[in-house]
């Protein structure tokens, strides 16, 4: 198995390099003894999410939540193109966590909550910021899992007419659509810049929503023969689409 991921405070790994002996603790910390039981010995990644990662090596265990690692390189990540947004409208109970998590293992850049009219799901009030942090933290569970050293951002839920202006900036932007007279497949795709791709809810992205994006300069683009649910779709237009920029050649 490859070595396991463990996240560190942003700017953490700032003048880091070979030899450097770095402590982790506090849950992270707690997570290497007591839950993965780290010892002396084996090897180890420590990352700050946005594109920085050491590989090292235990060489110290003390107490329940506290190591150190004595740092054998270090890598830094470019910024990924191009950059691939799905914006996933809010789906039903616990598969918004769903759709985030398999979307981070696969390796999309930005997720964008969004409150689409026919979404049964609303985030308001404390509930809204609950739910944020759920799907935050399975992004972040996610990039670890998956061995990422640059983990998503997850945004907080965009109206309708935010989404839209974020389509409008786009170097390519897509509504997936079971109706959409174009095969996402075939689809001409920027080498560089920002991809936005929007997901609907289980009930479909209604007309005026599908106007305002087609507008903004979204076109309506199906995957296959099948329709998939919500949680799903972002996940394997995301898989098309890395194949298709070479950013999983």
């Amino acid at each position: 198995m490859t070595a396991p991921v463990f996240l560190v405070e942003e700017d953490a790994l700032t003048g880091v390099f070979p030899g450097t002996v770095f402590p982790l603790d506090g849950p992270e910390g707690r997570h290497a003894v007591s839950v993965r039981r780290l010892r002396v010995g084996e090897e180890i990644v420590l990352t700050d999410g946005a594109g920085t990662g050491v590989h090292g090596t235990v060489t110290a265990v003390e107490g329940k939540d506290h190591l150190e690692v004595t740092v054998t390189s270090v890598r830094s990540e470019p910024l990924p193109q191009p950059r691939i947004t799905v914006v996933q409208a809010l789906p039903k109970g616990d598969r918004g966590e769903l759709a985030v998590e398999t979307m981070t293992e696969t390796g999309v850049d930005a997720v964008v909550p969004w409150t689409a009219s026919r979404c049964v799901t609303q985030w308001k009030g404390d509930r809204g910021l609950k739910s944020l942090g759920k799907w935050r933290a399975t992004a972040r569970e996610a990039g670890k899992q998956s061995r990422r050293l640059r983990f998503p951002s997850v945004a907080e839920a965009m109206t309708t007419r935010q989404v839209a202006a974020l389509l409008a900036d786009a170097d390519f932007a897509a509504v997936l659509h079971e109706e959409g007279s174009t095969p996402l497949a075939t689809a001409e795709l920027p080498e560089t810049g920002d991809i936005v791709l929007v997901v609907g809810p289980e009930g479909g992205v209604s007309p005026e929503e599908l106007t305002a994006f087609a507008e903004a300069g979204a076109h309506p683009y199906r995957l296959g023969p099948s329709v998939l649910r919500t949680s799903t779709a972002g996940t394997a237009a995301a898989a098309l689409l890395l194949g298709r920029t070479g950013r999983w050649g």
